[in-house]
């Protein structure tokens, strides 16, 4: 569930202005709060299906991973400052390869992640495939996976000349396929909650 707000403890601060120092000053009150483009965006916790898919994500692609000595993979809560006007921004899933592993203790990532993977609820669908996607694309997110747990599908875009491609849209039991982990072989069918 994403959505630009107005937070009332802020109630001054417009849309657009929003600073990670306004962020750091949010309540902890379980809510997944976001800067992208100075625009403030909260969610409320997930339903099943989406957790359900992001688990899966992780672990086939952590899987992958670590059994290719590539890097590591994270999810959400955890902070990815794409620009000065675009942190923290928390994606679902994230990989980033080993020779840009942050050092232990840190407390979020500087800069494009390898890969990107949003899971898609009702909420936040306009987040997920316009204001992330523009986000994911002009920060230089090598590759951004859209999952759509409703219609079982998975679009996959790889960035070529600054501009996001569609790598592919794989559905049913397609294997996707990425330009970022090549030879990842995980069946579209296998991510979602029947």
């Amino acid at each position: 569930m994403t959505q630009a707000v107005t937070i009332p403890v802020q109630e001054t601060k417009a849309q657009g202005q929003w600073s990670y120092e306004d962020y750091v000053a949010l309540p902890d009150d379980g809510r997944r709060y976001e800067i992208i483009e100075g625009v403030l965006y909260v969610s409320n916790a997930p339903d099943i299906d989406h957790q359900y898919t992001v688990a899966e994500l992780v672990g086939e692609i952590r899987q992958f991973v670590k059994a290719q000595g590539l890097g590591y993979v994270l999810t959400a809560p955890f902070e990815v400052h794409l620009s000065e006007r675009s942190r923290p921004v928390q994606p679902d899933v994230l990989f980033i390869r080993s020779d840009r592993w942050p050092a232990p203790g840190a407390k979020f990532f500087a800069g494009a992640p390898d890969l990107v993977v949003e899971v898609v609820s009702p909420s936040s669908a306009r987040s997920d495939q316009f204001v992330k996607f523009d986000a994911y694309e002009r920060a230089g997110v090598p590759e951004y996976w859209i999952v759509h747990p409703r219609t079982h599908a998975v679009q996959v875009f790889t960035l070529s000349g600054g501009e996001y491609a569609e790598l592919g849209e794989f559905v049913a039991h397609e294997v996707i396929q990425s330009a970022v982990l090549p030879g990842l072989a995980i069946v579209v069918s296998a991510l979602f909650n029947r």
